[in-house]
């Protein structure tokens, strides 16, 4: 490990520990207190008098959706044996703004129509970890989060999110999507800031991808090659990951990376022989097992100067064919913000 500067890591906008894991949020703003439920509450479940439009039915052991009273707006239904949701559960409650359904057995074929597509005021619907085939079908306007991650996707109508012009957070993680069963599924989200795709069968990154994204997630796929310009598309993308791919230099264009919105690339085990040209506004760049056995200092600082120096506060070239003896004698100048550059 060699040190320059001081360390400064800077935090990102989303669930995260470590450098890849997520942990699930339930947005409880509220526990529930124990023994204590308003009247207009499901036997099953609990409504605390503190937050009455909340229904607490999570880890109750239930292998059905009890009907839902007038007045919820905030359904918990996860980590139970759920297998379907039968018709008429939400008929009271087509106003509802929060379902979390994470942790069941639900199928796609298991889902009623008039069910979920009928909630037009739905802002929040976390369907992860359960035997999904296919996206539920989704009529609301109003959504702004949907987690459909650890599921069996194999599919995703290019029509599932149309018109979704509110929706900012999108997880299909850990499924078996390929390239083509989200080719148009994308289109017209205007307010998208986080695609996560990582854990799937893509062979490329995602087309038609809207210019709002912030933060893209595609690692653990078989991409090999990034398309000339991609990047270009998205001005404002500030955190690319595409780490455990099959990226090799031949497939990575010249300057595809050298964009001054991107603050963090990941391009971890891969199969990359040389550093790619990137920005000198990038902060962190991950290349830990790759194969990479020279430290070409051009593809990261043009040349050094008082004013021209790289922002690079983490870098990371363990598990390759390189030192901190193959650092060349600028290093030091060019990467003078640097807080770790990590050989070993």
């Amino acid at each position: 490990m060699f040190a320059l500067g001081s360390f400064l890591l800077a935090g990102l906008v989303c669930q995260s520990l470590g450098q890849y894991e997520y942990e699930d949020e339930y947005y409880m703003p509220y526990a529930p207190m124990e023994g204590a439920s308003t009247a207009n509450c499901a036997q099953e479940c609990e409504c605390p008098p503190n937050f009455p439009t909340a229904m607490y039915c999570n880890e109750r052991n239930l292998k059905f959706i009890p009907i839902v009273p007038t007045g919820i707006k905030y359904l918990y239904l996860q980590n139970n044996f759920i297998e379907e949701i039968k018709a008429g559960v939400f008929d009271n409650v087509t106003d509802l703004r929060w379902l979390v359904l994470d942790n069941n057995n639900i199928t796609s074929e298991k889902i009623q129509a008039g069910t979920i597509d009928k909630l037009g005021s739905l802002e929040k619907l976390l369907f992860s970890h359960n035997k999904l085939t296919k996206p539920p079908s989704l009529l609301t306007k109003s959504l702004d989060e949907l987690k459909l991650v650890a599921n069996q996707l194999s599919s995703f109508p290019a029509s599932t999110l149309s018109g979704m012009e509110n929706l900012t957070s999108l997880h299909l993680s850990k499924n078996k999507l390929t390239t083509e069963s989200i080719t148009g599924a994308f289109k017209g989200l205007k307010s998208l800031v986080l695609l996560d795709v990582s854990e799937n069968k893509l062979k490329k990154l995602p087309s038609g991808v809207p210019a709002s994204l912030l933060m893209l997630y595609a690692d653990n796929n078989d991409i090999d090659s990034i398309p000339g310009g991609y990047l270009t598309k998205l001005p404002l993308l500030q955190y690319l990951r595409v780490s455990h791919n099959k990226l090799v230099d031949s497939g990575i264009p010249a300057g595809v990376f050298n964009v001054s919105s991107l603050l963090e690339l990941d391009l971890a085990f891969n199969k990359l022989k040389t550093i790619p040209e990137i920005n000198e506004s990038l902060e962190h760049l991950y290349l830990q097992a790759n194969e990479i056995s020279k430290f070409d200092l051009t593809n990261i600082c043009k040349f050094s100067s008082p004013v021209n120096y790289s922002r690079l506060r983490t870098l990371r070239l363990d598990g390759n064919n390189v030192t901190h003896r193959s650092m060349p004698d600028d290093t030091a100048n060019c990467l003078r913000q640097a807080s770790e550059i990590i050989f070993e």
